[in-house]
């Protein structure tokens, strides 16, 4: 798989990225660490030798899953992981860095993320300066190479950059879920910043897997996603069959199709997660379908049919 510049480093990662949020089982239903290893394995051996992950995916639990399947060949690979809204402050980071270096097997994390901004969740308001202070000391100890963020506006991005580099943004993207569109992705194209597109399937909504009567318990996350909801829901469906003809032409899945036109925006790369090896395999093709320019503004037009109905609003839960 042919890799992409991130930022402004020389550090080299893959258009599709292994996401593992599933790992951690938390907000997750019927998930096997076994099957979570093979499925991890499977993606690098497929060429998705980036892997995004985080603290509290289960506490811990998914970066012990990926240093599982990885450790034998951490040198193939790029690790980003994040530190969460609870653990901003300065000596925080750098405990945080270290617990994730811990249950990685790593000495070096390619990219640390703030998950999400201080305050989120009710956590405590720390200053991003503060924060910026842990993440630039991280990298001059040589412990991460980058430094990114995730579920930042464009107002926060802004501000984090007066106290340090910011290589990458992590914001929800999709054909179904377009607001990085308007309030970020100007500002990165301009300053050479990395979108980390997740959720690039919607959840699995673009697979098009999910009948209409469909529902989700109430454990799994995806119960309170929007676009799960009522008319929203529905409409995606009907959107969803009017997409079949062009994955047909391309000969490919909804998902993969999804996946190529998220890959073809500026400056974007999706992570995609996957329960089994089987979806890893399959998604990585994704990376090969080369959409021409009329087939990508249909499926721009096609999905506004679902971007309408929606609010402005960055988060996808209703939590």
């Amino acid at each position: 798989m042919k890799t992409r510049t991130l930022g402004t480093t020389d550090i080299q990662i893959t258009p599709l990225i292994m996401g593992t949020w599933q790992a951690g089982k938390r907000w997750w239903v019927g998930i096997d660490d076994s099957e979570s290893i093979k499925t991890i394995r499977a993606a690098v051996d497929a060429g998705m030798t980036t892997i995004d992950t985080a603290e509290v995916y289960g506490e811990g639990h998914s970066e012990r899953i990926v240093a599982a399947a990885l450790k034998d060949i951490r040198h193939r690979c790029v690790y980003a992981t994040k530190v969460f809204a609870n653990h901003l402050r300065y000596q925080e980071v750098l405990a945080a860095c270290d617990r994730s270096l811990q249950n990685l097997q790593t000495d070096y994390i390619d990219l640390y993320q703030i998950h999400w901004p201080a305050g989120s969740f009710n956590s405590d308001i720390v200053p991003i300066a503060d924060t910026m202070a842990a993440l630039v000391k991280l990298k001059e100890d040589g412990k991460i190479r980058a430094i990114g963020v995730s579920n930042f506006s464009r107002q926060q991005l802004q501000e984090a950059l007066q106290y340090g580099p910011i290589e990458s943004i992590q914001p929800p993207y999709s054909l179904f879920w377009r607001w990085a569109e308007q309030e970020l992705m100007p500002f990165c194209v301009e300053h050479h910043i990395t979108i980390l597109a997740y959720s690039s399937l919607a959840q699995g909504l673009l697979t098009g897997r999910f009948s209409r009567s469909h529902t989700f318990p109430k454990e799994d996350n995806r119960a309170a996603n929007k676009l799960f909801q009522g008319d929203v829901y529905q409409r995606a469906l009907d959107v969803l069959e009017e997409f079949k003809p062009i994955s047909d032409r391309y000969q490919t899945s909804l998902g993969n199709l999804a996946l190529a036109w998220l890959m073809h925006q500026p400056q974007t790369c999706a992570i995609v997660g996957a329960r089994h090896p089987e979806q890893a395999i399959e998604n990585a093709q994704a990376a090969h379908i080369h959409l021409s320019p009329e087939d990508r503004d249909i499926l721009d037009r096609l999905s506004r049919q679902v971007r309408d109905l929606l609010d402005d609003q960055p988060v996808m839960w209703e939590w």
